[in-house]
């Protein structure tokens, strides 16, 4: 039996695609997933649990999580205002993944760098 990977690998390759010409990107594991930063901040993520652990402006918490299949990040069992779960559906199609995707860059490149 071969081991499970701990994220969904093709998902992660498509981010990379799409975040590949980002200055200052760089990848790393996090979360028991593969996060893409920008600057060292974390702007979105391949997740264990498959989809994407996404990084959002605090503000937009509400607005973004009134889409189909986005919950709340939980962690510690505390919902994390500025972070958020987007299903795997909800990124099937490369548009999705690339509007979701934009989400987290925005919001990591407006950040000082680390």
């Amino acid at each position: 039996m071969l081991p499970r990977m701990p994220y969904d690998a093709e998902l992660a390759d498509r981010v990379r695609e799409i975040v590949a010409c980002e200055a200052g990107m760089s990848e790393k594991r996090m979360f028991g997933g593969l996060a893409f930063l920008i600057g060292g901040r974390m702007a979105v993520a391949a997740s264990n649990t498959g989809g994407l652990l996404l990084r959002v402006d605090p503000q937009r918490t509400e607005e973004l999580l009134a889409a189909p299949g986005v919950a709340p990040f939980r962690m510690r069992g505390r919902e994390m205002d500025g972070w958020l779960r987007v299903d795997a559906e909800a990124v099937a199609t490369d548009e999705a993944l690339r509007e979701w995707v934009a989400h987290g860059v925005r919001y990591a490149a407006s950040l000082p760098p680390k």
